[in-house]
């Protein structure tokens, strides 16, 4: 109840116009895994660089939908986060601008809940620049699927110790390796991660 009177709220001064699918009420099985490359760790400097999203309809992900979106190089982009996500100025001279891509992305999540690695700094920075843009907040509080897993592993084998990086969940979950800090491939992996553990079944004991 708490969650459609926040839809309610958020939504007022958008519900007409392309933003209004933003606060409809969402279906139950559908989510969308997010991730951004961003400059920054600091979400109050980070300038995002490279967009992936992946629908989650049921027990399925819906790899053929996907969303990948380079934007236009930021003033922020720095060698130190080249190092990080390997996008350099030369890789981004086709890049989308950033309200293009923001709009894309938008259509694209529609009512749908967020699920991702670390999604509250995502959610963050998209609600930061949607404010800036447009006034806007995004009513989805996010799905973070590191915890989620942390919770599984610990009701079950509360001594252990659990290795939250993104990679050694997926080896432990016995999830396919896919490149880090590939905004699509990290977005598809919280997805798959989700999909795991929202479907049950018994985890084993964690090996570090």
């Amino acid at each position: 109840m708490w969650m459609h009177w926040r839809r309610r709220w958020l939504g007022r001064t958008f519900r007409e116009g392309e933003f209004a699918p933003l606060f409809a009420r969402p279906a139950g099985d559908e989510w969308v895994a997010l991730d951004f490359e961003t400059t920054s760790l600091d979400p109050a400097l980070a300038e995002i660089v490279s967009i992936g999203a992946v629908r989650i309809r049921g027990n399925r992900i819906e790899t053929g939908d996907a969303l990948a979106i380079r934007v236009q190089a930021p003033a922020s982009l720095s060698a130190g986060s080249v190092v990080i996500h390997g996008l350099r100025h030369q890789d981004l001279q086709q890049g989308m601008t950033l309200e293009a891509a923001l709009r894309l992305l938008l259509a694209f999540i529609g009512p749908r809940e967020l699920v991702g690695y670390h999604i509250a700094y995502d959610l963050r920075i998209l609600n930061l620049a949607c404010q800036k843009l447009w006034g806007l907040t995004l009513p989805q509080r996010g799905i973070e699927v590191s915890r989620r897993y942390h919770d599984h592993l610990y009701r079950r084998y509360p001594d252990a110790v659990i290795d939250l990086h993104l990679a050694a969940i997926c080896q432990h979950l016995g999830l396919p390796a896919l490149p880090l800090h590939d905004a699509l491939s990290d977005a598809t992996a919280a997805a798959l991660i989700f999909l795991r553990l929202h479907q049950g079944g018994p985890l084993a004991y964690p090996k570090v």
